[in-house]
């Protein structure tokens, strides 16, 4: 009974919202997080940007971990061209300890992020995302109508232990279609990374 009962509890900690959320071509809603400076953040914020990279990512998943640099060297990159990174922390910090704001605090102030780093407290940007990863990308480009359109799902290149070793940058080649005016192709990837951790069904 006990294994049991720790078999359902890592169910339960690792189960993401697979097969809902957001296709290639969707319309993606705004939303507003509290961002590790304490402000209260909204892509409508950012009212210049022609489009959004929203990386679901976290503190303790080692994946996560290997893509900080490259992720605050894309958003130096691409901020300037209209694409700033947008991070969002879709971890429930009672299964996750490691992933508490209070860490994300820490970690965003030791990495010297250049982005807003996210609480999805609720996880209900999650949700509506269908991200299953840490992390998993979603590339947001503005329409004429300011409406924000999904363009790209998935990872950030194809080797995510070794930077120098890349061969395929998705998310920086699908940024390049989009700033030529193309649509990315691949348009979507397989995000490799930890599982997000979802807060326990209550009983």
């Amino acid at each position: 009974m006990k294994a049991l009962l720790i078999i359902t509890s890592f169910l339960l900690a690792t189960t993401s919202y697979a097969g809902e959320g957001y296709k290639v071509g969707d319309k993606a809603a705004d939303f507003k997080l509290k961002n590790t400076d304490g402000k209260m953040i909204s892509l409508s914020d950012l009212s210049d940007a022609k489009g959004f990279v929203v990386v679901f990512t976290c503190n303790h998943c080692p994946y996560a971990k290997a893509y900080q640099d490259r992720l605050i060297e894309i958003d130096k990159h691409y901020k300037k061209k209209g694409y700033p990174v947008i991070a969002v922390n879709p971890n429930d910090p009672e299964v996750e300890p490691g992933d508490s704001f209070e860490a994300m605090v820490t970690r965003a102030r030791e990495k010297g992020y250049t982005f807003p780093y996210l609480f999805d407290e609720k996880q209900e940007v999650n949700k509506h995302y269908g991200a299953t990863k840490t992390p998993h990308v979603f590339v947001l480009q503005k329409n004429n109508n300011g409406e924000l359109i999904v363009k790209y799902i998935g990872a950030i290149d194809d080797n995510y232990q070794d930077a120098s070793a890349v061969k395929t940058p998705y998310l920086k080649n699908a940024l390049e279609s989009l700033l030529n005016g193309k649509d990315p192709d691949p348009a979507l990837t397989k995000a490799i990374g930890c599982s997000v951790k979802v807060k326990p069904a209550q009983t």
